[in-house]
């Protein structure tokens, strides 16, 4: 008996630690969208800007074939960004604890989308690193 009167006083407690702690009392604020901007609307096109950056592999023979490697690179880069930018990253992690320490972390990031008509309107080359600016413009009747 006294066991049990002493396990629920543990369980009274811990619940009481979790309800203060760990949930909101009360009322729930909202929280607004920093990018309210972005919301594709019919009567408005959005325009998105991205920075690409990419750098040359150090297997590169001549110059003009690391210029080329880069832009390519930070290109691809500037596609990423902007595909993150319109559909969202995908995120998964997974953790390995033994003995009660992290032995391993591992998180991987996907994203997967489709981009059309995005244009280059600036590259710059800079001590051997190549910035690309992007944008694409998205209608409503694109979707």
């Amino acid at each position: 008996m006294k066991y049990l009167i002493l396990f629920i006083l543990c369980v009274v407690n811990i619940s009481t630690v979790y309800a203060a702690d760990g949930y909101p009392s009360g009322k729930l604020q909202e929280v607004k969208d920093l990018d309210s901007d972005l919301v594709l609307k019919p009567e408005k096109n959005v325009r998105i800007t991205v920075f690409g950056q990419g750098v040359a592999p150090a297997f590169t023979t001549m110059p003009a074939q690391a210029q080329a490697l880069a832009k390519r690179a930070a290109m691809v880069d500037g596609y990423r960004l902007i595909a993150e930018r319109i559909k969202g990253v995908s995120v998964e992690g997974q953790d390995t604890i033994k003995n009660m320490q992290v032995t391993r972390s591992e998180v991987r990031a996907h994203v997967q989308n489709i981009i059309k008509n995005a244009t280059i309107v600036n590259t710059i080359f800079k001590d051997g690193l190549c910035e690309v600016e992007m944008e694409v413009n998205l209608n409503y009747s694109d979707f």
